[in-house]
């Protein structure tokens, strides 16, 4: 029940942020929509650990931060690529096996890189990742990364 209320009540700042009305009649069905779709999804078994980890929330917070400065400074550095004369990219593939056990670990990985200007998860399969990267520094930089370890321990 925790997490529904949990659900109700991040649905709702969402709809808050998204609407930026604030009249009364407006918040009031806000929330009633809120709670109503956190209780219908509650009925049909969908508030679980994977759709809604709470008990993860200070670690995906500070994931999150992490994530943007990494986003930020490959965004640079494409940014650098992109503007450089001689354009010195290398298109690169590379298979990497990642650390998670879980489908959720193994989202928030795959989706981490693909997030990460210059590089792209193609492939999930098989417990391996498919990167393209655009040098071939940014797709070896996924193997045996900083990233795999923070998303290894959002699991635990």
């Amino acid at each position: 029940m925790l997490r529904t209320l949990s659900l109700s009540l991040v649905l709702y700042i969402f709809w808050i942020t998204l609407s930026g009305f604030f009249t009364p009649f407006l918040l009031g069905a806000g929330l009633a929509s809120s709670i109503l779709i956190a209780w219908i999804c509650h009925r049909a078994g969908l508030v679980d650990f994977e759709s809604h980890p709470i008990e993860r929330l200070p670690h995906l917070l500070a994931y999150g931060v992490w994530l943007v400065k990494e986003i930020f400074w490959s965004g640079w550095s494409v940014s650098k690529i992109i503007l450089s004369p001689s354009l010195p990219i290398s298109p690169t593939l590379v298979r990497i096996t990642p650390s998670q056990t879980t489908d959720f670990g193994r989202v928030i990985h795959a989706n981490s890189i693909t997030l990460t200007p210059g590089t792209i998860t193609v492939e999930t399969q098989g417990g391996e990742f498919l990167i393209h990267g655009i040098t071939n520094d940014s797709a070896t930089g996924c193997i045996d990364s900083e990233m795999n370890r923070r998303v290894s321990r959002l699991e635990s």
